[in-house]
């Protein structure tokens, strides 16, 4: 995988220690722009690369949740189908919801990790032991990041993180040659 192949042994590190990551949604998941209908439905598009991602770290045992400050049908859908227990909508205040969640499930900073694009993540960033953002996120924010993902949010790049957390634990090139 080349685009994993020149990540700081640092960041190895730590990622050998995530029991837990949270995504954003808006930008992280999805391309951030929110398609409106003339009847005010609200549409946004996953890719599916995202999803088997997703369910491959959490069969190798790595919590996932949600933190979008917005509310939606589509993404409690959406994760729903993917088995993601923690869907936090609503929550302007990710750091808040993120520190609830890992006093609920016994995790530390140390062992989560958080993904984001815009100014509400940063949150997130200061409760996690590795931050990373998507290249089309929000310079601050990129900034702030851990790593940036080559992949654009709504592209892959949350499939590129999950990569990142299987490739340590020496499960990638098996969970891309069987089925999750």
């Amino acid at each position: 995988m080349a685009y994993l192949s020149n990540i700081a042994p640092a960041l190895l590190q730590k990622l050998q220690n995530i029991r837990l990551i949270a995504f954003d949604v808006d930008g992280v998941f999805s391309d951030g722009r929110i398609y409106m209908g003339n009847a005010g439905e609200e549409l946004k598009a996953f890719h599916t690369l995202d999803g088997y991602g997703i369910k491959a770290i959490m069969k190798q045992g790595v919590e996932v949740a949600v933190i979008t400050g917005r509310q939606s049908n589509i993404v409690e859908q959406r994760m729903q189908a993917l088995g993601v227990k923690h869907i936090l909508q609503g929550r302007e205040d990710k750091s808040t919801a993120l520190s609830a969640l890992q006093a609920t499930l016994g995790v530390s900073v140390a062992q989560t990790a958080s993904m984001g694009d815009d100014m509400p993540d940063l949150g997130m960033f200061t409760l996690s032991a590795i931050s990373i953002s998507v290249p089309n996120g929000h310079p601050v924010v990129k900034n702030h990041a851990d790593y940036v993902t080559s992949a654009q949010g709504g592209f892959g790049a949350v499939r590129e993180a999950c990569d990142l957390l299987l490739m340590v634990h020496n499960v990638l090139q098996q969970t891309h040659s069987a089925s999750v």
